[in-house]
């Protein structure tokens, strides 16, 4: 593997297999986030999808100091997990109006920081393999407050038309995206995994031989039997 050497960090011996496979991707990329929304303490956070890194978002807004988290989605399973394990408050879309909810948790100016993590699911409410999520996104830029954050994780190679690019300029949001995490963060995360700060076992939904890497791929990418994430052993 190109660069290994550069990648590599040892775990600390209080942090088992199951936490620590969390902090090569999910967790660092859920700070990022943080980081990228500039997430002081006192903010309000709003984060679209429910999903490892979209719970771990959740969960390092927490740790920074926010007042309040909100994390929308649909699953039920998934926003139970945000509620038990990441400090934060689930909204269901699908009871709720998220607007109106955001805008009545936040005082009435709606979220400082909204973060767009809701990956790149079949076709759904979030917008699809094809669409490019584009649901989520509109939704965080109206409910943002002025001069807010709305970061947007993953990685699209398509195109998302009738952007409300006139609400970012009115409202003078920063709009920021990112695609990979920053591996400089792995060892302040793993330092925080070992003081029992961040908790991401709970994640690993689905323990798999490799031998079933495509069944477990499959339950993955189609949110079945309640899949947040399947870990593999060889």
């Amino acid at each position: 593997m190109p660069y290994a050497d550069v990648g590599a960090f040892p775990v600390p011996d209080a942090v088992d297999d199951d936490r620590a496979v969390f902090a090569a991707d999910a967790a660092p990329t859920g700070w990022l986030a943080t980081e990228l929304g500039a997430v002081r303490p006192g903010d309000v956070v709003a984060v679209w999808g429910a999903g490892a890194v979209g719970q771990l978002t959740a969960r390092a807004a927490v740790l920074r100091g926010a007042a309040r988290v909100l994390v929308v989605d649909r699953y039920e399973e998934r926003l139970r997990m945000v509620e038990r394990h990441s400090g934060a408050e689930p909204l269901d879309y699908r009871r709720t109006d998220v607007a109106a909810e955001l805008r009545d948790r936040s005082g009435g100016r709606g979220p400082d920081v909204c973060v767009v993590a809701v990956g790149s699911p079949p076709a759904d409410r979030f917008g699809g393999r094809h669409a490019d999520r584009p649901d989520a996104l509109r939704e965080a830029v109206h409910a943002c407050r002025k001069s807010g954050v709305v970061v947007l994780l993953g990685g699209t190679d398509g195109f998302v038309d009738a952007f409300p690019l006139g609400t970012v300029t009115e409202r003078r949001l920063t709009l920021r995206g990112v695609r990979r995490p920053d591996l400089r963060d792995v060892p302040m995360l793993l330092d925080r995994m070992a003081r029992d700060e961040l908790r991401t076992e709970h994640l690993a939904t689905h323990r798999l031989p490799l031998a079933q890497a495509p069944h477990g791929y499959a339950l993955f990418r189609h949110r079945a039997d309640g899949c947040v994430r399947a870990v593999f052993t060889p």
